[in-house]
């Protein structure tokens, strides 16, 4: 089983910036898709953005122009970029790696955004 951590989360103010991290335990990005989601208090968990293994990336329409998905293969590390980021992007944000024969998940990281 492939073991995923996130890092990178924090609070920060409306309109500032945060990169995540998504550390695996095997060279997983360069073979499977692979997202963040995130979930907000009382939401459901919804798909931020997706990379496959030849890079195409794909994003929810809310962070079009403000987030940027990235892998470093030689690193084993998944990357979210957000920018110009706003309150309603305040969620546990969840590193996913669509291995075989499962899913897998990371723990999560708190990103708050808030004045």
């Amino acid at each position: 089983q492939v073991q995923l951590v996130e890092s990178g989360g924090g609070l920060v103010q409306p309109g500032g910036s945060l990169r995540l991290s998504c550390a695996a335990s095997g060279s997983i990005f360069s073979v499977y898709t692979s997202g963040w989601f995130r979930q907000a208090p009382g939401k459901q968990r919804e798909l931020v953005a997706t990379i496959t293994n030849s890079g195409s990336t794909n994003y929810v329409d809310s962070v079009k122009g403000r987030f940027t998905i990235s892998t470093d293969n030689a690193r084993n590390t998944l990357y979210l970029q957000m920018n110009s980021l706003k309150p309603e992007d305040t969620a546990i944000y969840y590193c996913n790696s669509r291995t075989y024969p499962r899913d897998s998940w990371g723990q999560g990281t708190q990103v708050t955004v808030s004045s």
